[in-house]
């Protein structure tokens, strides 16, 4: 695997991250513990994501954050409490991934990797905002599912083919950038619109 592919795989293993940790986290173990994914030998240092303990807990957050995720306003809440750790954990699959040797390398994707899970993670609670002004709870259980499927299938396609894992990351900031932009035009929009009735 080329220094794009990995790159690419640790961008999007770090975007992934900005919107369910846990999910990444245990389905990249699950992976590779049961053979589903041969990883090249350069990402040989996500093997500790492969213990039993870490699939475990990883699982157990990720069922958790399944269901709050579902929850009107409690998601939110949830995103609220997660802005530093899912920045936290998208820096360190990162790292992990690209395996530098180099201490400014190391510095370097670090700070990517947490850059990248904060931008999806922002995109993610913004997006949440904004639906959460809808009286009704199917939209936020809609985009919730959507979010499931997108965080699966990036995953899957991350992992099974590195050599496109670039595209994905791009895919991922580009459309990260257009939710935050757009949820913040809804939200400013609703702002003035009960400004003006009060």
């Amino acid at each position: 695997m080329g220094t794009v592919e990995l790159v690419g795989v640790a961008a999007s293993l770090s975007f992934l991250a900005g919107w369910r940790l846990y999910a990444c986290v245990a389905a990249a173990g699950l992976a590779m513990r049961f053979g589903f994914l041969d990883l090249p030998q350069q990402i040989q240092s996500l093997d500790a994501l492969a213990n039993p303990w870490v699939i475990g807990v990883a699982g157990i957050a990720a069922i958790a954050e399944f269901v709050a995720d579902k929850v009107m306003w409690f998601d939110s809440l949830w995103d609220g409490a997660h802005t530093f750790i899912r920045p936290l954990g998208g820096a360190l699959l990162a790292l992990a991934v690209v395996d530098a040797h180099d201490p400014a390398w190391q510095v370097i994707v670090f700070l990517l990797g947490g850059g990248a899970a904060l931008l999806s993670h922002s995109a993610k609670a913004s997006a949440r905002a904004a639906v959460n002004t809808s009286p009704e709870p199917v939209s936020n259980i809609a985009v919730s599912t959507t979010e499931d499927v997108v965080t699966a299938g990036g995953l899957w396609l991350v992992l099974s083919q590195p050599a496109i894992a670039i595209a994905v990351a791009l895919i991922l900031f580009v459309g990260s950038i257009g939710v935050i932009v757009l949820s913040w035009r809804i939200l400013t929009r609703l702002k003035r619109w009960w400004s003006s009735d009060l």
